[in-house]
This record gives structure tokens, C-alpha cells and sequence, in this order.
């Protein structure tokens, strides 16, 4: 049975308690928060600890708050030796403290309080310092039914630039896509099934061959027609000139 302590009660943090709470081998020890009113999803048998004097001994302490809580959240903590890890994309491993056997347990996935993940579908990302910190990590994984790959810090800072690529920016490009259809009173469930249609077809052809539309075939008529529509919002008119261009660049058409 491993053991765990879970420091921070966000997004990450409350679906990490979730996941541990079912897991066969798993034993949630604690959850930490430093504000008590700070847990904004109360989970049932759950022992709340408001305190890092009180956290008790546990096989490993993941750190899932902001990322620059990270490291002063490490220097608080009030042991040495113990296996810390935290789970961010972006954060160096050597800014957890020296006293600590250091970590990261990096889940690549988007979470957010009101919708539900299953964690066969969020990899893990593991750097140690010490090798069988890695082995253990990676059970700790396999026990969460979640794959697990070993990446560096450079490469996971990569992998959360290339995360906020396919997530953050796409999303915004849908939050768009709503706003002009909102506009012509369309109903947005009318573009959903080509939201997932595309999210499908690179899961087995590359994003390059995916590639449609009137930038990559050149369509000068409909991108100009585009652009005029977006006359009245300028902004959006300049996203969609630099991604035609750069869909341009991409499949051999210079810029005019």
C-alpha cells in the first residue's frame, strides 16, 4: 500500500484525492489546505490537515498548487528526506527544496472542478533525482490505472508550451467561433461534431496531413470574404490573418 499526502485543494489537487481515493493500493493519509475554507469540493472520509506542523509521515507529499506557490510551499515543509513531488509543467524539479528528495509528477491533462476525469487517460510525466524514486513514481502511476513516461525538465517544459498550443489557445478559438455564431443567433452545438471530427483524426494522421481549409489550399476568395466579415472585430481579424499565414508557410504558399 503506498501512502500519500496531497498539499493543495485546486483543480489538480481534488481530482489527485479523487483518483487515490479509489485506487486499490492507495492510501490517502492527507489532504492539505492551508485556508480551511479553501476546499472548494468537499470529498466524504477525507482527513483535512490546515497545518504543515501536523502533516504526517506518508510514502510521498505531492505539491499541486500554483506554480509560483511551489517552491515556498517545499521550503515550509517540516522534514527532510521525504519523497516531495509537484506537479507542474512548467516549474523546475531543483526548485523544490535541497532537504527533500525531489520530484515531479507532472499530469498532462486540463482539469476542472465540474467535469469528471478518468485517469486512464492522463500521462504522467516523471523526473527524479535518485532512480528508485522514479520506479516508485511510476507504480504510484500504474496504480492510478494512468501511463507514465520519464521527461525531463526540459522536455516537459516542451510538452506544457506544446499543451498550451493544443489546449489553451484551441480553446480560445472555440470561446470565438461561440461569439460570431452567438452573433448570427446560430446555436454553437451546430460546430460540435466538427470540434470532435477534428480532435479525432490526429489520433491517427498527423496534424500536417490533417490540415484543411482555405489557407491551405491558397483560397484567396473565401479568406478575403472571411476578413471582411471581421471588419467589425478587428481583433479577431488580425488571429485569423496570422493563423492563415502561418497555415500558409506551413504548406508552401508565401506571403503576398
Amino acid at each position: 500500500m503506498i501512502s500519500v499526502v496531497i498539499l493543495g485543494a485546486g483543480n489538480v489537487g481534488t481530482h489527485l484525492v479523487k483518483a487515490i481515493q479509489t485506487a486499490e493500493n492507495l492510501s490517502l493519509v492527507q489532504w492539505y489546505c492551508r485556508d480551511p475554507k479553501g476546499v472548494k469540493s468537499p470529498i466524504k472520509d477525507v482527513e483535512l490537515c490546515h497545518d504543515l506542523e501536523h502533516l504526517k509521515l506518508a510514502d510521498v507529499y505531492i505539491i499541486a498548487v500554483s506554480d509560483k506557490a511551489v517552491s515556498d510551499l517545499s521550503k515550509q515543509l517540516p522534514f527532510e528526506n521525504r519523497l516531495v513531488v509537484h506537479t507542474s509543467g512548467s516549474v523546475a524539479m531543483k526548485q523544490l527544496d535541497m532537504k527533500l528528495r525531489r520530484g515531479v509528477f507532472y499530469p498532462l491533462q486540463t482539469f476542472s472542478l465540474t467535469s469528471e476525469v478518468a485517469f486512464s487517460d492522463v500521462p504522467f510525466c516523471i523526473e527524479t533525482m535518485e532512480k528508485e524514486d522514479s520506479k516508485f513514481l511510476k507504480n504510484l502511476a500504474i496504480e492510478m490505472g494512468s501511463p507514465s513516461y520519464m521527461i525531463n525538465t526540459e522536455q516537459r517544459q516542451a510538452l506544457h508550451l506544446s499543451a498550451v498550443f493544443i489546449n489553451n489557445f484551441s480553446n480560445q478559438l472555440y470561446r470565438i467561433a461561440h461569439e460570431l455564431s452567438d452573433f448570427k443567433s446560430i446555436n454553437f452545438d451546430v460546430l460540435k461534431p466538427l470540434i470532435l471530427e477534428t480532435a479525432k483524426k490526429v489520433q491517427y494522421i498527423s496534424p500536417y496531413a490533417a490540415q484543411t481549409g482555405p489557407a491551405k489550399r491558397n483560397d484567396r476568395v473565401t479568406i478575403n470574404q472571411h476578413l471582411r466579415t471581421l471588419e467589425s472585430h478587428p481583433e479577431y481579424q488580425s488571429i485569423y490573418e496570422q493563423l492563415t499565414q502561418s497555415i500558409k508557410n506551413t504548406h508552401g504558399f508565401k506571403k503576398l
